[in-house]
């Protein structure tokens, strides 16, 4: 694991990211595991930032828990641990330079989608169930190898146009599930060590600030600019992942 002071600058800030994430910018934490993937094998880069989630998830769960929407999480969240499973299963047979490819590939497609996707019809009505299962467990497959689940799930959600603290809220919920499910195939597939839980329980008060931080934000702040320049990052990291993969896969 690299010690040097960017490897530090690059982990501070993508925890902080996912702290605002979890606070209610739903999206933006998507920066967070691309950029560690550039220091670290994709797995380990989520095994690291795993248990910093979890914690902001349970502060975030319970300062949304009134506000979500059972309907979306009792469809998607079958589905969820449907794509955690087979991504389990898939993992050991899937290289760093692929995982990072797919990151990468993943990250960019919901750049695109965010900056060029046709506004959703007002009156498009609720999705089907399967759907909600379909892109339920593509977000379970995704987090579970690359911490990207985020796409999937907005793809189903954000056409519904719920209230912003109940989308919010939902957000909150299906990650943290995901998040505690997830715990079963890290260990399983040995991607915890000493050394990775150390640092996440150093980075652990910079998360809870951070979340804190994020709450008061989303009821404040007009958040258009803020996702401009997460977009912009998120971008430019996926293209140097996508890089990185080919090369591992077809130069080395």
């Amino acid at each position: 694991m690299p010690t040097d002071t960017t490897f530090w600058i690059a982990v501070i800030f993508a925890v902080s990211v996912l702290g605002l994430s979890k606070g209610g910018f739903a999206g933006v934490g998507g920066i967070a595991t691309p950029l560690m993937a550039l220091f670290l094998p994709p797995l380990e880069a989520a095994a690291l930032l795993l248990p910093i989630m979890i914690l902001q998830d349970a502060i975030s769960v319970w300062f949304y828990r009134r506000d979500f929407d059972k309907r979306n999480l009792m469809i998607m969240l079958p589905g969820a641990v449907i794509g955690i499973a087979v991504a389990w299963g898939l993992a050991a047979y899937i290289s760093d330079s692929a995982v990072k490819f797919g990151i990468g590939f993943i990250s960019l497609l919901f750049i695109l989608q965010s900056w060029f996707a046709k506004a959703p019809e007002a009156d498009a009505g609720l999705p089907s169930v399967p759907s909600g299962v379909f892109w339920g467990a593509l977000s379970g497959f995704t987090s579970t190898l690359a911490q990207q689940g985020s796409p999937p799930f907005q793809v189903y959600v954000l056409p519904q146009r719920l209230p912003k603290l109940t989308f919010v809220g939902t957000v909150a919920i299906f990650f943290a599930t995901v998040n505690a499910v997830k715990v079963i195939p890290y260990f399983a597939l040995g991607n915890f060590s000493t050394r990775l839980f150390t640092v996440s329980l150093m980075l652990m008060p910079l998360a809870v600030l951070t979340n804190m931080f994020g709450f008061w934000v989303v009821r404040v702040m007009p958040t258009i600019l803020f996702y401009r320049v997460a977009h912009v990052l998120v971008f430019v990291i996926s293209l140097e992942l996508i890089r990185e993969g080919l090369v591992g896969m077809f130069w080395r």
